[in-house]
């Protein structure tokens, strides 16, 4: 499957061809036979269509999916997220509402994709929901994992008091801090900018309160403590704020004093700040690490020509302000007394006709 569920005309067209052979079943009578029950109730069936990887969704997940809804003889989904470019985040308890859909998530592992048949107490019961749903409906949902954070364990430690935190174990950590820098990736990527840096900050304010006396503990939260500052680096570039850029840049290589993407975004920073002369010592110390990067050379060509610029447009300034003009005088016949000096003179003093410089 692609990065999207399918829509209603794939197990349309496939139920439409079993149907020739049997003009007695309904659309979801067909379906019921290669599906498993997975409470054992006939509530919930489900059918893989495209297996996942890994571990399956943990209780209190926050989840990224595609899905799409259907009633049994209809061919367009009551509802869909297939058109969303960036399908929200959906935590299990909160913003999944219905019982079977939330069941069936638990049973599904990232990259998964799956059909559930729903009967009514599992989905909108016998109410149902006027006027898309009626009552005592039985749904079909198509649902892909597109990716999971295990929010349930972060909801838990950040519920902690600081004591709680601190005597936690150290990989509980280094988990929960992996999941929030994850969150802040996935907004990010999203160009949600503000949520990204409240997520970073988070993390680091996290790693920061741990308090150990262990050294390997110690090069552990430096570690993670590194891609958060590259991170919040970025992320204020991408806010404007090319200060606050430095700010984590500098943090960064006072974990990495060599690393490239630092030296990198702060180089960034600088030419946004108009310094250029440190921007250009930023990026040359980024080259000697990577010589070849067609970005660094780029952004270093850029900063060379704007220096230059700069340097030209000083030194033009300097020019015309120590420059003395030499503005011509005349004198009027007022001015002269008895006689005339029609002579234009430079800073002279001309006296009843008589000049004298």
């Amino acid at each position: 499957m692609s990065g999207k569920a399918s829509t209603s005309g794939i197990w349309r067209a496939r139920i439409s061809d079993e149907r020739l052979s049997s003009c007695t079943q309904s659309p979801y009578e067909l379906l019921r036979p290669r599906m498993d029950d997975i409470l054992g109730d006939g509530g919930i069936l489900k059918e893989v269509i495209q297996p996942g990887e890994g571990p399956p969704v943990p209780q209190n997940a926050s989840v990224i999916i595609h899905y799409s809804g259907f009633l049994e003889y209809s061919d367009q989904p009551f509802e869909s997220t297939t058109n969303m470019k960036y399908p929200r985040m959906m935590k299990l308890g909160r913003d999944v509402t219905l019982a079977g859909l939330e069941l069936g998530l638990l049973t599904m592992k990232k990259g998964e994709f799956s059909r559930f048949l729903l009967q009514p107490q599992y989905a909108y019961g016998e109410m149902g929901c006027p006027p898309l749903i009626p009552s005592a409906a039985t749904v079909l949902y198509e649902v892909q994992i597109l990716d999971f954070l295990n929010s349930g364990q972060v909801d838990e430690f950040i519920a902690m008091c600081p004591e709680e935190q601190n005597a936690a174990p150290f990989a509980t950590l280094l988990e929960v801090v992996a999941t929030v820098r994850s969150f802040g990736n996935r907004c990010f990527n999203q160009s949600r900018y503000d949520n990204a840096k409240d997520r970073y900050k988070q993390a680091v304010m996290l790693l920061e309160n741990r308090d150990t006396d262990y050294e390997a503990e110690k090069e552990k939260i430096k570690a993670a403590l590194l891609p958060l500052f590259l991170n919040l680096c970025l992320t204020e570039l991408r806010l404007d704020s090319p200060h606050k850029a430095l700010k984590y840049g500098s943090k960064a290589l006072g974990i990495d004093s060599t690393n490239t993407k630092a030296f990198f975004r702060c180089g960034q920073a600088y030419l946004e700040l108009q310094e250029y002369e440190r921007a250009q010592g930023c990026l040359i110390n980024a080259q000697a690490k990577k010589p070849f990067d067609s970005d660094i050379n780029n952004l270093l060509r850029k900063v060379s020509i704007c220096y230059k610029e700069s340097l030209d447009k000083e030194k033009d300034m300097y020019s015309k302000m120590f420059r003395e003009p030499k503005q011509p005088v005349k004198m009027s016949p007022s001015d002269s007394g008895e006689g005339l000096c029609s002579r234009t003179v430079d800073s002279s003093v001309c006296l009843k006709g008589k000049c004298r410089m």
